[in-house]
């Protein structure tokens, strides 16, 4: 027997699996903003995770619009994203379940990398003075962050405008993406 095997979806699973994690918290932390500042070791691995995978997903993301592109770190990324996904500093998502919106690129629209960006440096290399930075807002801006990137790259790369599983959590902005149901399947998020 053979197995056939189709296209491979392994940045939007890696982001599915950080979500679950993320919605596992709200079993401990309500996401309100009386618990922004709250930090923990779960907090730390899913703020690193999901930084790391904003610096692939960037990388990638660069290279689709030019093949010869050096970016390698933010302030890279930020010219050159900027430059294509204009609307990128001003794309919000919405945690609808918790009624929050996040706008992490915003700081771009000053020149400034994001917030979440330089906490996660600070607990990357200072951990020890900076740990507290591994807060609930960071780490939920870092995702809602990662997860603009996931719907620019895969807009770029999917060939059928649509993805599936969508996410659970996190809720793209409607003139970006919608999360339906297909006629007799699953839900999809599809791209407009």
């Amino acid at each position: 027997m053979g197995i056939l095997e189709g296209e491979r979806l392994l940045h939007w699973n890696y982001f599915l699996a950080l979500e679950s994690d993320i919605e596992n918290l709200a079993r401990y932390i309500e996401f309100t903003k009386d618990n922004y500042k709250t930090y923990s070791t779960e907090l730390t691995n899913i703020l690193l995770a999901c930084c790391s995978e904003v610096d692939v997903l960037s990388k990638l993301i660069c290279q689709i619009r030019n093949s010869n592109s050096k970016a390698g770190n933010i302030g890279d990324y930020r010219s050159e994203l900027r430059e294509n996904y204009p609307f990128l500093e001003s794309m919000e998502i919405t945690i609808p379940r918790y009624s929050l919106t996040l706008a992490p690129w915003e700081n771009w629209s000053n020149n400034k990398s994001p917030n979440w960006w330089s906490c996660h440096n600070k607990v990357k290399h200072e951990r020890n003075n900076h740990y507290q930075e591994a807060n609930l807002q960071n780490t939920l801006n870092s995702a809602a962050a990662l997860f603009c990137l996931e719907l620019i790259f895969h807009k770029e790369i999917t060939v059928s405008n649509r993805i599936e599983p969508p996410p659970t959590l996190f809720k793209p902005p409607e003139d970006f993406a919608t999360i339906s149901p297909t006629i007799g399947g699953p839900m999809t998020l599809i791209f407009k």
